[in-house]
């Protein structure tokens, strides 16, 4: 879609972003409640969804947030929050089978195909692995199946054009000051980026050919070895040198360069669980344990499971440069978004966890998306600019998505609900 205008003003009337992701995994169908607690949310999305994909027809954007006089905010193809919108619409239809939705969802998934070339960020598989590879996997037409799956051919070679074998990673970002100025970053890798490996393994699957596994398996190699403390908490940034020595480890969008950001953790949780399904590689199922573990056991985790938006924000001990009065904070802002990528990680991992310890994820996962699903967290319908989930946080260090609904948040509550459903004890 192109001519994208950033801003419309929505009425009353708006909208509902929800979504999944791509793995499958679930609950005991027999339980009404439980099921009803679903089919509400999936009959939720059905109708706004069709109200949401009318408002991005209108201003020609992918859906991402509001700004603070309530307009919609929208991206293009090329930022990297524009696969969740059509890669959640794959997950109505797939519940609803409401042929409308799986149309708007074709229409919306195929306006992405030019970020088959978006090699300006590592975000690709973000972008071009939510929609497509849902599209693969529920939509019945042999020939878009086809194209679909060249289109992610295609967008992990575009992957491998960030990959230096001598540093061993993906390129996160090009060369990038820290967001407090002091550091120049020339091969940052960020935590997040564990989440554009699924593609490569899908595609290695595809295509017979190893070398996409392969980049996908240094990556997390890597990244386990730097990007996380003694107690399993994690760095968002590592900076390397060029022959992949660690040389800074930072943060961009938390507290401080000590603290842990909670949605860095959950992409840790939610990434190296799904490495270990794709190589069954125990090192990588023990570092996802072991991260949630640090989550799930934090002593500053608030009692309904929805964590503040660093898990030491404003603690002694933590210096930072971030000024609450500035951002007109008097209060610690929860990420919801790290409270649904974290649940639908742990729906997982507890698949491939033994024993007490996995049941223990699993019903750590119900009880958030269960508090999720209620009315601190669940925008009335018509509400919160029609999307789903309220209080997420972008970057409060940039002063930007501070307390507002986001198109990623709802995304992954709604993979979780999705894996609630396919799963059978």
């Amino acid at each position: 879609m192109n001519n994208i205008k950033k801003n419309y003003k929505v009425g009353n009337q708006l909208v509902l972003v929800l979504g999944l992701g791509i793995s499958l995994i679930g609950c005991q169908p027999n339980e009404k409640k439980k099921a009803n607690f679903i089919d509400t949310s999936f009959a939720a999305a059905e109708e706004q969804y069709k109200m949401l994909s009318a408002a991005g027809e209108r201003i020609q954007a992918f859906p991402r947030t509001l700004d603070k006089d309530g307009n919609i905010i929208g991206t293009d193809e090329w930022d990297w929050t524009g696969g969740f919108f059509p890669g959640a619409l794959w997950y109505i239809y797939e519940h609803t089978q409401n042929e409308e939705i799986k149309t708007d969802a074709i229409k919306w998934t195929e306006a992405l195909e030019a970020a088959k070339d978006l090699d300006q960020h590592h975000d690709i598989g973000f972008v071009m692995y939510c929609p497509y590879g849902n599209a693969i996997r529920f939509l019945d037409d042999e020939q878009k199946v086809k194209q679909y799956k060249d289109i992610l051919i295609h967008s992990s070679e575009t992957a491998l054009k960030r990959y230096d074998p001598k540093v061993g990673l993906i390129k996160s970002w090009n060369e990038k000051a820290s967001w407090d100025g002091e550091t120049l970053w020339r091969y940052p890798v960020i935590i997040d980026n564990m989440m554009n490996l699924e593609m490569l393994c899908y595609v290695s699957d595809l295509t017979g050919n190893p070398k996409y596994r392969e980049v996908a398996v240094s990556h997390a190699t890597k990244t386990m070895e730097n990007h996380f403390r003694d107690d399993y908490s994690t760095y968002h940034v590592v900076d390397y040198d060029s022959v992949g020595n660690a040389i800074h480890q930072q943060t961009n969008q938390g507290y401080a360069d000590n603290s842990t950001w909670s949605r860095g953790q959950a992409w840790a949780i939610y990434g190296f669980t799904m490495m270990y399904r794709q190589t069954k590689n125990p090192a990588f199922l023990e570092t996802a344990q072991r991260a949630a573990d640090f989550y799930i056991n934090h002593p500053n985790l608030p009692e309904d499971k929805i964590p503040y938006w660093d898990f030491n924000a404003q603690q002694s001990g933590y210096k930072s440069d971030v000024d609450f009065s500035s951002r007109k904070l008097d209060y610690i802002p929860r990420d919801a978004s790290a409270a649904a990528i974290t649940a639908s990680a742990l729906l997982e991992l507890g698949q491939f966890t033994d024993g007490e310890q996995g049941k223990n994820y699993i019903d750590f996962a119900k009880q958030t998306l269960a508090t999720l699903s209620g009315p601190a967290y669940f925008a009335e319908k018509g509400t919160n600019g029609g999307f789903l989930l309220q209080h997420c946080v972008g970057s409060l260090p940039h002063n930007s998505e501070v307390d507002v609904p986001l198109i990623y948040a709802d995304y992954y509550y709604l993979e979780g609900l999705y894996r609630l459903k396919t799963y059978g004890e």
